[in-house]
């Protein structure tokens, strides 16, 4: 889930890095969601960063956060949860 801030909007080179990963691994196993952390209750811990914030979930529960738009951080931690 890329949790953003009204403000600054979605990461957008995001989304080509984990399409680009959805495409490697299988389309059933990789989901990817935004969230606007200033509507949404539960996210509000992250509210007032300015930097983007990927948050992992599985099974329902959150697994891993990654704070910041690092591809290769970012890489390595979808393919460690999946």
């Amino acid at each position: 889930v890329d949790a953003f801030q009204a403000w600054c909007g979605p990461c957008k080179t995001a989304v080509d890095l984990f399409q680009k990963i959805r495409n490697e691994v299988g389309s059933n196993l990789l989901h990817f969601a935004v969230a606007e952390v200033d509507s949404i209750d539960a996210l509000e811990g992250f509210r007032g960063q300015c930097q983007p914030v990927f948050l992992f979930y599985a099974g329902g529960e959150l697994v891993a956060v990654v704070r910041g738009l690092n591809a290769p951080v970012l890489r390595k931690t979808i393919l460690e949860q999946l």
